[in-house]
C-alpha cells in the first residue's frame, strides 16, 4: 500500500531498476508515516561512508508527539539494505553515472520500505518529448471513447 509517491522522479529521471530499502525511523516518525505527513519531493538519495542515506524526505511530526524529544523533520536517514546490493548500488553510482532517487514510501508486512530508483538524469528536450507522448496518448483515448460512444448511439435495436 503506497502512503506517498514521487511523482516528480519520473519527470525528471529515466528510472532503469527499482529497490526495496528498508528505513530507519524513530517512533515518532513511524506514527506520523501512519497519519500520511510524509513527503518525498524535495527528497534525495546519497551515498555516505559507504552507507545510502535518505536526504531530505520531509515527515511532518504530529501534535500528540512525545513532550522529551525535539522532533527534527528533514534528518538523515539511513536506507537498510543487503551488504551486496548497496556494493552494487555504490559501483553503478561512482562508475556509470547513475543516481539514486527515491520513488515511493510504502508499506510492505507492516513495515515502512522506500523503493529507490537507479536512474539516470533526463535532458530538457527528453521531458518535452515524454510530455508529447502523454498528450498524445490521452488525445487517442479520448477520440477513441468518443467513436465508440458515437457507434453506440446510431445503433438502434
Amino acid at each position: 500500500m503506497t502512503i506517498v509517491e514521487n511523482k516528480k522522479a519520473y519527470h525528471d529521471y529515466f528510472v532503469e531498476e527499482k529497490f526495496e530499502a528498508g528505513v530507519a525511523l524513530e517512533g515518532w516518525e513511524v506514527k506520523a508515516i501512519r497519519a500520511g505527513r510524509a513527503q518525498l519531493k524535495e527528497a534525495y538519495v546519497i551515498v555516505k561512508n559507504r552507507e545510502i542515506v535518505l536526504l531530505g524526505a520531509h515527515i511532518t511530526p504530529l501534535a500528540t508527539a512525545s513532550t522529551h524529544i525535539r522532533p527534527d523533520p528533514t534528518r538523515t536517514r539511513k536506507l537498510l539494505m543487503h551488504r551486496v546490493e548497496i556494493n552494487r548500488l555504490i559501483g553503478k553510482v561512482e562508475r556509470a553515472g547513475y543516481t539514486l532517487t527515491p520513488l515511493n514510501l510504502h508499506f510492505t508486512k507492516g513495515r515502512i520500505k522506500l523503493e529507490v530508483g537507479l536512474a539516470r538524469g533526463k535532458k530538457q528536450y527528453d521531458k518535452r518529448e515524454a510530455e508529447k507522448l502523454r498528450d498524445w496518448d490521452r488525445e487517442k483515448r479520448r477520440l477513441l471513447r468518443n467513436r465508440t460512444g458515437d457507434s453506440r448511439r446510431t445503433r438502434s435495436p
